[in-house]
């Protein structure tokens, strides 16, 4: 592995290589985290939790980047950057754990964000760590010894050392921070009753270590050496084992309520003191309006009226304990059978046809492409064995890669995913889709589909660029022949003829044009519909209603 320099300001690439080894490693790790999670509730899913906000931080942190113009100054890049990724775990944190960590995370882009040339890296990175314990025992109501907060207190601790001694680097300071946080994980059962009855170690500060060791692998290039981490009496079905706070007994809350909060801030410490008088667990973290609110409760419909009464709650989401416990413990996995078709949408057109043709469809594409968790969740509820993935854009590719996966390792699913790069391709790939066959035979069809299809597209340029094509400015109209810009102009109707005429050149029997959302959109589609049944008598031609944003035009050539 290439090791950063670690002298001077943070980068970038080092930011973008720690996110991506965080996600994996979590990944890797998110079913042994799970089978530690005893407290403050023993439902088995710290792992999973961390796992996906961190996945939906770095979902944000890659569109953010892909984002950015090629002459933007590196200074820009990584605030943008940053600022993507605390709001992509912000938005993305998913139970007690996530909440508390997309906290943390947040705090460490805050600190990153304010660092000037003159900082020492050393300093920065450590003083980060510290802004990040702070903020997480700030965001949890009342915090609990021996969890993960204890493991972030002991490593930004041995951060702010190491950043004292004379001459010490960026990677000194991880090194020192991931061992004490191993140490501190190894003494939680020390500290809270419910781990050491039940013979582990706290899974949240688990989950963090695995993220600082990702951390120090990035920056010394060395994987630090595994722990054995002792899952006790994990064989025992979780709803027996103890939980001090009393959650999962008769007179302890009964169940989790999330919600993201649009409100002002001086309304939420009026909230923070209803939610706390009705349950415990209770974490509130966020900034300019925006709110990631999570508390373990009885009266559901109280906890969201507190959410009521300080803004607007939304993305509501309540979890029954006990349920939630048994279902994943005690009953039989579901029963599964046939095979789905798992199909990313980029608008209501095409996620009309999509489904037509019997897809399970996420909504995507440019600008609002899917998440890991938004994959994962659609393959698993899909209720088939068999799961075949078509996320018809270049960048979702390796997403729901990831889901697939996921899917494959915690559900045992068989999942391929076809790497479509476009929405013209998912198509031809759904239309010679044949759930009778054998599913390795209907995956290998469906590839070799989507791969006969040349495709292009046209759209209106945003700003002025330099594009491989040749320079455009805003407003210009420009051609998309097989994900690369190949033509500039400045008539949409004459560059789609263009990109027609090139797609054509090779031959062809069937063009597809998806026209996009505005009735102009639709006209320019019968335009060039009219065109190509002209100039190539012999081919056929189909016109849909895709309602696609940003693309007048989306064109394959089979």
């Amino acid at each position: 592995m290439e090791v950063p320099a670690d002298d001077g300001a943070v980068q970038l690439p080092v930011v973008m290589r720690f996110v991506d080894i965080a996600t994996d490693a979590l990944q890797a790790a998110r079913e042994e985290i799970d089978a530690l999670n005893v407290y403050p509730v023993p439902d088995g899913d710290t792992g999973t939790n961390m796992f996906l906000t961190v996945s939906a931080a770095r979902d944000a942190l890659r569109e953010a980047v892909r984002a950015q113009p090629d002459d933007a100054e590196e200074a820009a890049r990584l605030a943008a950057a940053l600022a993507a990724l605390s709001r992509g775990a912000l938005l993305g944190a998913r139970g007690n754990s996530g909440v508390i960590l997309s906290e943390m995370l947040r705090a460490v882009c805050r600190r990153l964000a304010r660092a000037t040339p003159e900082e020492r890296n050393a300093h920065v990175l450590a003083d980060a760590l510290r802004a990040a314990t702070e903020a997480s025992y700030a965001a949890v109501g009342t915090p609990v010894e021996g969890t993960m907060l204890t493991v972030a207190r002991a490593a930004s601790e041995a951060a702010v050392g190491a950043a004292a001694v004379e001459g010490s680097r960026g990677r000194d300071v991880f090194v020192a921070a991931a061992a004490a946080a191993r140490e501190a994980l190894a003494a939680t059962p020390d500290q809270l009753e419910t781990l050491r009855l039940a013979g582990v170690v706290d899974a949240g500060g688990r989950g963090y270590s695995v993220i600082l060791d990702a951390a120090e692998t990035v920056l010394t290039g060395r994987r630090p050496a595994p722990v054995s981490v002792p899952l006790g009496h994990r064989s025992i079905p979780m709803p027996h084992l103890p939980a001090p706070t009393g959650d999962l007994t008769a007179d302890g809350p009964a169940y989790e309520v999330m919600y993201l909060l649009d409100a002002a801030a001086e309304r939420i410490g009026a909230l923070r003191e209803a939610l706390a008088a009705l349950g415990d667990s209770l974490v509130v973290v966020g900034e300019e309006g925006l709110w990631n609110v999570h508390v373990h409760v009885d009266d559901v419909g109280a906890a969201i009226e507190a959410g009521i009464e300080a803004g607007r709650p939304h993305r509501i989401r309540v979890t029954h304990f006990a349920e939630q416990v048994e279902a994943a413990q005690s009953a039989p996995p579901p029963s599964r059978t046939g095979r789905r078709v798992v199909a990313v949408a980029a608008g209501p057109g095409l996620q009309a046809i999509f489904e037509e043709a019997g897809a399970v469809v996420v909504r995507g594409g440019p600008g609002v492409r899917p998440s890991t968790g938004q994959l994962l969740a659609a393959i698993v509820d899909c209720g088939a064995e068999e799961v075949v993935v078509l996320p018809n854009d270049a960048d979702s590719v390796r997403v729901a890669q990831l889901a697939a996966g996921t899917a494959m390792q915690d559900h045992g699913l068989h999942v391929a995913v076809i790497p479509t790069q476009a929405q013209v391709q998912g198509l031809a790939a759904l239309a010679v889709h044949e759930p009778g066959r054998a599913f390795a035979e209907d995956v290998l069809e469906m590839t070799a589909t989507s791969r006969h299809v040349r495709h292009g597209a046209v759209t209106i340029a945003a700003r002025t660029a330099m594009t491989m094509a040749g320079p455009c400015e805003e407003g210009d109209a420009l051609g998309v022949v097989a994900g690369d810009f190949a033509v500039v102009g400045n008539d949409l109707y004459a560059t789609a003829t263009v990109v027609l005429s090139r797609l054509l050149g090779p031959g062809g029997e069937l063009v597809t044009i998806v026209a996009g959302g505005g009735e102009a959109d639709r006209e320019l589609a019968e335009r060039c519909a009219a065109w190509v049944e002209a100039e190539y008598p012999v081919v056929d031609v189909t016109v849909y209603d895709g309602g696609q944003e940003r693309y007048p035009l989306l064109v394959s050539v089979e």
